[in-house]
């Protein structure tokens, strides 16, 4: 599985900016793209979702900040 963390930079320190995992989750759901499993839009902080690609293979979007 892949996974990707917004918000840390290569090294897992925080980021002072970056794209919230809701709305990467809004702009990949606006393409069609098929999910696992979704982050809850209405809260902020922390979150996750899993999006399927087109061959079938799970990516984490894993926010811890």
């Amino acid at each position: 599985m892949l996974t990707f963390n917004p918000g840390w930079d290569g090294d897992g320190q925080p980021l002072p900016d970056y794209t919230d995992v809701r709305d990467i989750q809004k702009s990949l759901k606006a393409s069609g793209a098929a999910f696992a499993s979704e982050a809850d839009e209405s809260t902020t902080g922390p979150a996750s979702c899993v999006v399927i690609d087109p061959d079938g293979n799970p990516i984490l979007i894993d926010q811890h900040v």
